[in-house]
């Protein structure tokens, strides 16, 4: 589990009636570095990804950087820490990652710079170098209300990959980003921007058959829904209001129905 403020990672058993467990008691000390958003486990299993975002300068407070914080992973345990962070994590601001499903690459939105970063995995570790880079936004010099990346998901079939662009208010960018797969070197290339139907896009999910996605905003909580056609492109369905009261609609996410 990743914590944001203050910055931390914890590891939990699963008991055998799947609920959280006891926690896994580290060997050493954890640098978790500033602001984590998300903690993954590599496919092979042999690794754990913090991402830190860090945070934006101000007028009155410097840069706090960004950085991914890689571990050694087995049963539970974090060890040989390694951070990746460009610059020394200056204007990197990654928010979340996903993996493609049959290829070593790992794609992670850059929040604070609105882009699309891909990592080759090499022989057992992350490689720090940046294999590929591609703007999120579909207007990157017009930035009209705070803009930021969000949440990544690369489609179970490994031919695209999604970035959700997230505006405080309707003026600016709501919308989904989606990139086309380059399967031979993993680079992304947009092939479509499409507005997400409503503001502020935080998450969204694609259901296990690869045919939907939802997405959910938290200004004005609603779920919108899109078809996924064969080259990954996006369709709009429709869109649901959700009553939330006064709390508000963080997460969402999608699983399969056993029948």
């Amino acid at each position: 589990m990743a914590f944001n403020n203050p910055s931390a990672v914890r590891v939990y058993r699963i008991n055998k009636d799947f609920t959280p467990g006891e926690e896994v008691t580290q060997p050493g000390p954890i640098d978790a570095g500033i602001f984590a958003h998300q903690v993954r486990i590599t496919p092979d299993n042999r690794l754990a990804i913090l991402v830190t975002r860090g945070n934006e300068a101000t007028p009155t407070k410097a840069e706090d950087p960004g950085a991914l914080k890689v571990f050694n992973y087995k049963n539970g345990v974090l060890t040989s820490e390694v951070s990746i962070a460009p610059d020394g994590g200056r204007e990197f601001g990654p928010r979340h990652l996903d993996f493609h499903p049959t290829k070593p690459w790992m794609y992670v939105s850059i929040e604070t710079q609105n882009k699309l970063y891909m990592y080759r995995i090499e022989k057992g570790r992350i490689s720090p170098e940046i294999a590929h880079r591609a703007e999120a936004l579909a207007e990157p010099n017009n930035i009209r209300a705070r803009q930021a990346a969000g949440t990544v998901h690369v489609h179970p079939n490994g031919r695209t990959v999604y970035v959700a662009n997230r505006s405080r208010d309707a003026s600016g960018e709501n919308s989904l980003a989606v990139f086309a797969i380059d399967p031979a070197t993993g680079e992304p290339n947009l092939i479509q921007h499409i507005d997400s139907h409503g503001v502020h896009p935080r998450t969204f999910h694609i259901d296990p058959s690869g045919r939907l996605m939802a997405v959910a905003h938290i200004t004005g909580a609603a779920l919108s829904l899109f078809r996924i056609a064969a080259d990954g492109r996006l369709d709009f369905a429709r869109s649901y209001d959700i009553d939330v009261g006064e709390r508000t609609m963080w997460w969402m996410g999608m699983v399969q129905h056993p029948a």
